[in-house]
């Protein structure tokens, strides 16, 4: 019988100066979006300056963690056959925010057949390692 390990084995983001506030908040189950501070708009992925007016001032700002699934598509065949064997299928998936921006994820917690498009959905974490947190989206309660 093989031993047991908890070691995660997927690969993980590497937290940057730049990207370190989404992390923290995320290991602190929070969903932080960068926001503009000239026009106000929510912004994904964190960017130096806002893609709408080119502003470079932002503050991070909590979430709502509640969107509505945009796209999907289910995945069958592992990218690493160690990592992710236990996994398949699952759903990789694009969400929109309720502030407005778009994020791709995975999907938990929802049979394959129940996945609709536009079905309300809200940001869940996964405790991967001391340091990070994965978030992921799930059917809304």
């Amino acid at each position: 019988m093989a031993a047991e390990t908890s070691e995660y084995l997927k690969p993980l983001p590497r937290p940057t100066p730049f990207s370190e506030p989404f992390w923290e908040g995320a290991r602190q189950h929070k969903l932080l979006v960068q926001r503009c501070e000239s026009c106000g708009r929510f912004r994904w992925t964190p960017q130096l300056a806002c893609p709408w007016c080119l502003a470079e001032e932002y503050e991070w700002r909590e979430a709502s963690g509640r969107g509505t699934l945009y796209s999907f598509t289910v995945i069958h065949r592992p990218p690493d056959p160690v990592a992710f064997a236990g996994d398949v299928p699952y759903v990789l998936a694009v969400v929109e925010l309720e502030e407005g921006p778009f994020m791709q994820t995975n999907l938990v917690g929802c049979p394959l057949e129940a996945i609709r498009i536009d079905m309300p959905v809200e940001v869940t974490f996964e405790r991967a390692t001391e340091e990070i947190s994965l978030y992921k989206f799930r059917p809304a309660r």
